[in-house]
């Protein structure tokens, strides 16, 4: 028996994207921009949920990337690397936008893409 770790099927980390996508809607659901901000709980949480989003998407092939050029695959995993490295930072303005424009239309997107190969 082999201590090599097995290789987890793409369509999980899909599964996880979809995931990530919905808690990042539930968590900020009837809030507004000072809310979000003022309630570091949901703020910290968020920002976890988009950082996992992005490393989800690291994890898909390119075969499948290139098929579904309507995922900015590209962006999603730029910010997930500029959350976790804190490469200049992102702004409550450009995170706001991330929840409230980026994600609601991420998810439908994610949703649709068959899970065979």
């Amino acid at each position: 028996m082999s201590d090599a770790p097995q290789s987890r099927e793409w369509r999980f980390y899909l599964d996880d994207m979809v995931g990530f996508c919905q808690r990042v809607l539930a968590f900020t659901h009837g809030l507004d921009q000072n809310q979000f901000v003022g309630d570091a709980m949901r703020f910290d949480a968020t920002v976890r949920n988009i950082e996992l989003i992005g490393e989800a998407a690291t994890h898909i092939p390119d075969t499948v990337r290139a098929a579904h050029p309507e995922i900015p695959w590209r962006m999603v995993i730029a910010t997930r690397n500029r959350l976790i490295h804190g490469y200049l930072g992102i702004d409550n303005d450009t995170l706001w936008s991330i929840v409230t424009t980026d994600v609601p239309n991420l998810l439908p997107a994610l949703q649709a893409i068959p899970k065979r190969a």
